[in-house]
């Protein structure tokens, strides 16, 4: 301060004591008494208090000055009169401590200086000295680099990624990698994944088919990140479209037999590209989850009952469909069960020893065409059963050679692709096979009378011959009793002579000319003579002498 503003604070005394500075420095609390620079208590310090050096100031904060600055501007009290050393009172100095952490320079250079008639500040008001910082350990070496990077499939939308672990992790475990694309012609990475993973092999999804990105791969661990590993080419994200076709196996085509409470586990392998979108209903309706359990992967589907019932039996559509296109399958499952007994089986007749049944078919076929039925008899003496047909078509039957004087009861199954009904249908009555006397009755034949004059069925026919060449002549007759057979020449019988042999068997008639010579060419005739009449034949020879 100046000589000039003394005077001026010397008459405003007595109004001082109303409203004495030091007063107000107590309802100062720590929360108002923030950390300040020292440019703004330099600025208020040759105004508030003129016997104080700027040393002193950095203790104070910024909101106190301003508070009572414009009051001492107006009655500023003498230096020997209201000495400023309330204000650096230690308790009320305690709370801006943690303020002097920030900057204990300043507070270093306010605790030794203080201005003549101002207390001394105690020794325990000094803060404690900052802990020094400890030494730096060696940062350990980041893992290296992955190896191996490479291409393993791409589709439309997508792309899958594998490499090798790097050869060094350091001290620290791997805790994973992250995979980053960028697209191509720019340099902003992007990580596709949000946390690091442990496995070599990743796959990119929704990317854009037609783009291309480049893509590499990072190895983290405690220690730091590792050089990515980068592909050296961008990825063309083609696309790729195989219409989706289901292969339905063989033993699927036809209908799919299973028997009550067996299982129900069928792989049905599909194709096409992108993903196919697998839709399963029964007889056109949503499936029952409760009963069936289907699982999808990106190359076939899982149908799967664990306990067959009748009412899981229908046909499930299987369809497979990629945007417009569609490929669909029909399997038909049929559960069966074993049929229930025939109905309504009846002794019919017994007559000799046979017995007529008839039945009529079960109420239950088990759900399953009903293959035949087991027919049975038990005679009343053995009391055991014996199968007399099997597989049955019919709804009726005869049973036959049964035991004269026995009695019999009988029963029939049901069949069908699962098995013989449980029960069985037994007819209410028994058949008693009696004895009965038997004679037999000869059939009388007429008698036949077998007289029959002679006939030729097959006539002579007219030969020509070469001389010195021997011929036959043939025909057949007959008639009863046997008729006798004459030969004759030019109507002259043919006696005991050499050159002709005559025969006759089963009425075939022969006669053998030997080395014939002109001479014997001419008529020759067969008479055939018995009882009841005769009959005659007659042919020509020609015998014509050699060239």
């Amino acid at each position: 301060m100046t000589g000039k503003t003394a005077p001026a604070a010397a008459k405003k005394a007595p109004a001082s004591k109303k409203a004495p500075a030091p007063k107000k420095e107590p309802a100062h609390t720590p929360k108002e008494e923030p950390a300040h620079t020292p440019k703004e208590e330099q600025a208020h310090t040759p105004k508030e208090e003129p016997a104080h050096t700027p040393k002193e100031e950095p203790a104070h904060t910024p909101k106190e000055e301003p508070a009572h600055t414009p009051k001492e501007e107006h009655a500023p009290a003498p230096a020997a009169e209201t000495p400023p050393a309330p204000e650096h009172h230690p308790d009320a100095e305690q709370p801006a401590a943690p303020a002097a952490e920030h900057a204990p320079a300043h507070e270093a250079e306010a605790t030794p200086a203080h201005e003549e008639g101002s207390p001394p500040a105690a020794p325990a008001e000094a803060p404690a000295p900052a802990p020094e910082p400890e030494p730096e350990k060696p940062k350990e070496e980041p893992p290296s680099i992955p190896l191996s990077l490479a291409v393993e499939e791409v589709t439309e939308n997508s792309v899958t990624l594998t490499w090798k672990a790097p050869e060094q992790t350091g001290k620290s475990s791997l805790d994973g990698y992250v995979v980053e694309i960028c697209k191509d012609g720019s340099t902003d990475w992007t990580a596709v994944n949000k946390e690091p993973f442990l496995s070599t092999r990743y796959k990119i999804q929704d990317l854009s088919s037609g783009e291309k990105v480049h893509v590499r791969v990072k190895a983290i661990s405690a220690s730091g990140t590792s050089v990515p590993a980068t592909l050296e080419q961008p990825i063309l994200i083609r696309e790729i479209t195989d219409l989706p076709r289901i292969r339905l196996p063989r033993q699927l085509r036809q209908v799919y037999v299973r028997h009550v409470g067996e299982a129900v586990n069928l792989l049905i392998p599909f194709q096409g590209k992108p993903q196919p979108q697998v839709t399963w209903t029964k007889d056109n309706q949503p499936l029952d989850t409760s009963r069936v359990n289907i699982r999808n992967t990106e190359k076939d589907t899982i149908f799967f009952i664990r306990t067959a019932q009748r009412s899981d039996s229908g046909k499930y559509q299987l369809a497979v469909r990629i945007n417009g296109a569609e490929d669909k399958a029909i399997l038909d499952i049929r559960v069966i069960e074993r049929p229930s007994p025939p109905q309504n089986l009846k002794l019919v007749d017994v007559w000799g020893f046979n017995v007529a049944l008839e039945w009529s078919p079960p109420a239950d076929n088990g759900n399953s065409e009903i293959k035949g039925y087991t027919v049975q008899k038990s005679d009343k003496k053995s009391g055991k059963w014996f199968t007399v047909l099997e597989r049955c078509t019919r709804t009726s039957c005869t049973i036959s050679d049964l035991i004269i004087g026995n009695t019999y009861s009988f029963r029939v199954f049901s069949e069908n692709a699962c098995g013989l009904s449980e029960t069985a249908a037994v007819a209410s009555g028994v058949a008693h096979i009696k004895k009965t006397k038997t004679v037999y009755q000869p059939q009388k034949i007429p008698e036949r009378d077998m007289m029959e004059p002679p006939k030729f069925t097959q006539p002579l026919t007219d030969r020509a011959t070469t001389r010195g060449y021997s011929t036959h002549l043939f025909c057949s007759v007959r008639g009863f009793p046997q008729p006798k057979i004459i030969w004759m020449k030019n109507k002259m019988e043919i006696r005991e002579d050499p050159k002709y042999i005559a025969m006759i068997e089963q009425g075939v008639c022969s006669l053998e000319i030997r080395k014939p010579s002109p001479f014997d060419a001419g008529v020759y005739t067969c008479k055939a003579v018995n009882p009841l009449g005769e009959a005659s034949v007659d042919c020509k020879l020609d015998v014509k002498m050699p060239k």
